[in-house]
């Protein structure tokens, strides 16, 4: 790879990559801010993502994660501005897209995007010695139960998951009179690494304010430490409930950072998307 030099200072160039060794190597510089990342190198994930790596002369300074798939689908990235700046110019240019970045890199996304406004999210985390079970009455879910997690979540989120979600995943839920109110799952996972995520957290309007948000994650949790060092999760940041329940499991705040959806500048699919916004709902923790 050459480098283009420009006066006294080398330019940052951005080509593809595929090394798994590196990629883990750059995100474990920021474990917790980089679990989804470090979860997407696992076999499973690996296959339906495109990476990027930044370099200032022979430094690795960035690196982009697209998921592939439909558009707009979620872009992550971690590193330099300079870097994430060629990233975004030259290797990953979706017409739209739902970027994770820290706040202080917003404007090398905005030098190419539109960035949609946003409340700004907390990653929280947990280990084995910070998290403090919850008391309740919890069930794992079944893969025969996704029509009943399915109709629970479509009260709150415009996604649909399929049975292998809970097959390959952890999901927990409560039930009132029978019927499921409450349930809490994964995102994504990494044996290798010892790292999981936790997501799609929902209570029905009716249950809220009983804990039952609380109950659900905490179960997921501890299944989850079973086998991983850290949790992670991420919480709006203006989600003081949200936030206090996860508090309550032992769960402590690693970073901010913004989730906004983006469009790239010149391309007319911010109209075009605007009805999909609902899509992403479901990465942002609903209120307990």
């Amino acid at each position: 790879m050459a480098s283009v030099v420009i006066g006294r200072r080398t330019a940052v160039l951005a080509r593809p990559t595929t090394d798994r060794a590196l990629l883990r190597a750059f995100l474990e510089q920021d474990r917790l801010y980089s679990a989804y990342a470090i979860c997407d190198l696992e076999d499973r994930e690996f296959a339906r993502t495109r990476w990027a790596a930044a370099y200032d002369a022979e430094r690795l300074v960035a690196i982009g994660l697209e998921y592939t798939g439909p558009t707009p689908q979620p872009l992550f990235t971690l590193g330099t501005s300079d870097g994430i700046g060629a990233i975004l110019r030259d290797v990953i240019r979706p017409r739209a897209a739902y970027i994770a970045a820290r706040t202080e890199m917003l404007p090398a996304v905005e030098a190419w995007y539109r960035v949609d406004p946003g409340p700004q999210m907390i990653r929280m985390w947990v280990d084995r010695q910070r998290f403090r079970p919850y008391p309740a009455t919890v069930a794992r879910l079944l893969p025969v139960e996704i029509g009943e997690l399915n109709r629970l979540y479509q009260l709150g989120f415009a996604s649909w998951l399929p049975s292998s979600a809970i097959a390959d995943g952890v999901y927990f839920g409560m039930r009132v009179n029978g019927q499921l109110v409450a349930a809490a799952g994964t995102h994504v996972v990494s044996p290798q690494a010892r790292l999981a995520v936790v997501g799609n957290v929902l209570t029905n309007v009716e249950y809220r304010g009983r804990g039952f948000a609380t109950a659900v994650t905490g179960a997921v949790t501890a299944e989850l430490l079973r086998s991983s060092d850290q949790v992670v999760l991420n919480v709006r940041a203006d989600n003081p409930p949200a936030i206090n329940a996860y508090r309550r499991l032992g769960y402590v705040e690693h970073a901010r950072f913004e989730e906004r959806l983006i469009h790239r500048l010149g391309s007319p699919w911010p109209d075009l998307t605007a009805p999909l916004r609902r899509l992403f709902t479901r990465k942002e923790t609903p209120r307990p």
